[in-house]
C-alpha cells in the first residue's frame, strides 16, 4: 500500500493511524475530519469539559505535533463528501484523494428532535461535539430552567452536570424507566434515587409532545405527552445517537446497524475497511455494533493489523463507564438478553456508595455493572473475558473475597 486515507478523526481514526505508523507502514497516510480541531476525547464534553475542569488542549487524544512527526497528514475542517470506488478516490474540499486502503471511522451522530416537534428552535441542544458544547456552555447558569430530553446514560450525564452547575433541571423518559435499553431496573433505581437525592425532576413513561417558541424563535415551552407545560431555558437532546454511515451509502458500500464489516473489519468492498460506533461485525449473538472508547480503540487497532498482512478477527472485549455526581459507573460485558440479575453490597456502609449488579443468562456470567466499587468490576470483567462464571451466591455474599472468584 502506498496511500491509506482514514475519514474520521475521532478516536478510532486517530488510533488507526497511530497503529499503522507504530507498526512499521511507511507509505503515504492521511488522517481527514470534518471538525476544525485536532482527534480529542469525546467523554470529558460532558462532564469535565462542560464543567470547566478541563481545557480544550486536553481534550486533544495526542498533541498536534505528533501528526506532522509521525508524517500524517492530519486535514481537519475538511468533511469527506464522495468515494469513487472504480477510481480509488475519495473527494475531501473538492479534491481527489488516492487511496489503495480506504478506512471509514466516521463515528456517530446524534439524533435530533424533528422541526415539527420543535427540534428547530434555538435553545435545543445535543451533546456530541467539542462545538456543541462550547455553543451551550453559556446556557449553563444557575437558575436556568432545562429540559433533559432522554434517560439514557447521555441525558443522565448532562442533567448531573446540569444540577451540579445549580440549574433547576427536569428529565423526562417517554420509556417506562430509565436506562430501559441498557441497564437492569437495579441500576436505574440506583441512578434514579441518585439524581432526586440532587434535585433532579425525573419523569418516566412521559414523553414530549412538543416544544414551543417566542416570536425570536427561542424555546420557551415544553409541551409533555401528559399535557403538562413546562417553562424551560433551554433543552438538551439526549435520545441516543445513529452510525454515520452517510458517505458509505452514497459509496453504495453494504449497511447493516452501521457500515457492514467482516470479522476483520473489511467491508463490501476489499479496498474500504471500517472501525469504531460506524460499523458493525459479526458476533455470536448476530451482527454487533458498540458504541464505546474502548471499542474505537480495540477494533480501530484490529483493523490496522489487518490492513498489514497480520489477519485476525476482532474479538471485542466491552467495557464502559459514566460519571455523574461522585459516582463512577463501570460496566464490563453486554447484558442483552440476561435473565438474572445478582445484587453484591447495599451502596451503604465501609465502602459508601459501593454496590454491584452481576447478570446472569442461562447460568453464565455475562456482564456487570459495578458503581464505586473497582474491585468488583475487575474481578468481574476477568471472569467474562475468561468466560467464567461464579457461583451466584458466592457473589451475593459480603462475607466472600472478591479474588476467591477467580480462583473458581
Amino acid at each position: 500500500m502506498d496511500d491509506v486515507v482514514v475519514i474520521g478523526a475521532g478516536q478510532a481514526g486517530a488510533s488507526l493511524v497511530a497503529r499503522l505508523r507504530a507498526r512499521g507502514y511507511a507509505g503515504r497516510l492521511t488522517l481527514v475530519g470534518a471538525e476544525p480541531v485536532p482527534p480529542y476525547q469525546r467523554p470529558p464534553l460532558s462532564k469535565a469539559y462542560l464543567l470547566g475542569e478541563m481545557t480544550a488542549e486536553r481534550l486533544y487524544l495526542r498533541p498536534e505535533s505528533f501528526y506532522a512527526e509521525q508524517d500524517i497528514a492530519l486535514r481537519t475542517g475538511a468533511p469527506a463528501t464522495a468515494i469513487d470506488r472504480a477510481a480509488r478516490t475519495v473527494t475531501v474540499g473538492g479534491e481527489a484523494l488516492r487511496y489503495d486502503a480506504l478506512a471509514l471511522t466516521t463515528g456517530s451522530v446524534p439524533r435530533r428532535l424533528p422541526a415539527a416537534m420543535g427540534g428547530h428552535l434555538d435553545g435545543v441542544v445535543t451533546v456530541r461535539s467539542l462545538a456543541d458544547v462550547d455553543a451551550m456552555a453559556h446556557r449553563f447558569g444557575p437558575g436556568a430552567r432545562v429540559l433533559v430530553v432522554g434517560g439514557g446514560y447521555i441525558g443522565l450525564e448532562a442533567a448531573a452536570v446540569a444540577a451540579k452547575r445549580g440549574l433547576a433541571v427536569t428529565l423526562v423518559e417517554a420509556a417506562p424507566r430509565i436506562l430501559g435499553r441498557v441497564a437492569a431496573p437495579q441500576t436505574a433505581d440506583y441512578f434514579r434515587a441518585l439524581h432526586r437525592a440532587h434535585g433532579v425532576d425525573i419523569r418516566e413513561g412521559t414523553g414530549l409532545d412538543r416544544l414551543e417558541g417566542d416570536g425570536a424563535g427561542r424555546v420557551h415551552t415544553a409541551r409533555l405527552a401528559d399535557g403538562t407545560d413546562l417553562p424551560v431555558d433551554f433543552v438538551v437532546v439526549g435520545v441516543g445517537i445513529a452510525p454515520d454511515t452517510a458517505l458509505a451509502e452514497q459509496a453504495g458500500l453494504e449497511i447493516d446497524n452501521g457500515i457492514a464489516t467482516d470479522a476483520s473489519g473489511r467491508t463490501s468492498d476489499p479496498a474500504i475497511w471500517a472501525a469504531g460506533d460506524c460499523a458493525s461485525f459479526p458476533h455470536a449473538d448476530g451482527r454487533l455494533r458498540l458504541e464505546s472508547v474502548g471499542n474505537a480503540i480495540d477494533m480501530a487497532e484490529r483493523v490496522a493489523d489487518n490492513m498489514l498482512g497480520t489477519p485476525a478477527p476482532y474479538l471485542p472485549k466491552p467495557w464502559f463507564w459514566s460519571d455523574q455526581y461522585a459516582c463512577k459507573l463501570q460496566i464490563a460485558g453486554l447484558s442483552a438478553g440476561h435473565d438474572r440479575v445478582v445484587t453484591r453490597g447495599d451502596g451503604r456502609g465501609e465502602d459508601a456508595g459501593a454496590v454491584s449488579f452481576w447478570y446472569f443468562r442461562d447460568g453464565r456470567l455475562i456482564a456487570i455493572d459495578a458503581m464505586n466499587d473497582p474491585r468488583a468490576y475487575m474481578v468481574g470483567k476477568r471472569l467474562i473475558e475468561a468466560g467464567a462464571t461464579p457461583d451466584p451466591g458466592a457473589v451475593a455474599d459480603p462475607a466472600t473475597d472478591l479474588k476467591a472468584l477467580l480462583k473458581g
